[in-house]
């Protein structure tokens, strides 16, 4: 089944001609215009991808994805005018996968598309199906983390990035690695989604978020998940 795609943008040309585009490309395409239209599009078309437009009146991009955050996994791309890390940052941090410069070519916005909605596949161990990070149980069948009665809601490329690391733990791995097998082989130079996910993932999973036991910062050369020791 092709993958549904929610455009959400201010602009008609813009909204008439990434529809387009996609629409060419076997998409099924649904469209809002504002933040708020997109919540409930969101509700109604259940897609699979959002593409959302940074700068919006009222709700802006920024609110829109964290509260699509509060209660959806949809992979979301954000489309931003200003090519500046804070902005970047900014659209990470919401709950954005990944987010795209205008003007952006065709070419460059199918890729990221395609790379947003691939979900990295990884063959662990079968010891490594279910793995406890203290009081946290990460299941690799349901692709869920589990605290004593409560699910802890992972985006599927925080779940994919945390998986690749439990599955390479207790080593150091390279930034370009990790992104290359997490979000593909065109990504390499963008530290900053690490970053973000990261600080994301430490949020969810560390005892002490600000003091990490589990998800390591390795100075200038990457990440390492350390395991706790068995008794």
């Amino acid at each position: 089944m092709n993958a549904r795609v929610l455009v959400v943008d201010d602009e008609p040309q813009i909204r008439r001609v990434v529809k387009a585009t996609l629409a060419a490309q076997g998409y099924a395409v649904s469209e809002a215009r504002s933040g708020e239209e997109a919540i409930e599009r969101l509700n109604e078309d259940k897609p699979d991808l959002v593409l959302l437009d940074f700068n919006m009146p009222h709700m802006n991009g920024i609110e829109t994805c964290r509260a699509i955050r509060m209660t959806s996994d949809v992979a979301i791309i954000m489309l931003t005018v200003r090519n500046t890390e804070r902005e970047k940052v900014d659209a990470l941090d919401a709950g954005a996968d990944d987010y795209v410069t205008k003007p952006f070519s065709t070419p460059e916005l199918l890729a990221r598309i395609r790379a947003t909605l691939r979900r990295a596949s990884f063959s662990p161990a079968p010891e490594l199906q279910r793995i406890a990070l203290g009081e946290v149980e990460i299941d690799a069948q349901t692709r869920r983390a589990i605290s004593g009665d409560r699910q802890i809601r992972l985006t599927p490329k925080e779940f994919d990035l945390l998986w690749y690391m439990i599955t390479h733990a207790n080593r150091t791995i390279p930034h370009r690695e990790l992104l290359q097998a997490v979000w593909g082989p065109e990504y390499g130079g963008e530290v900053e989604y690490l970053r973000v996910f990261l600080n994301q993932l430490r949020k969810k999973i560390e005892p002490d978020p600000s003091n990490p036991v589990y998800l390591v910062t390795e100075p200038w050369a990457g990440y390492r998940l350390q395991l706790p020791e068995r008794a």
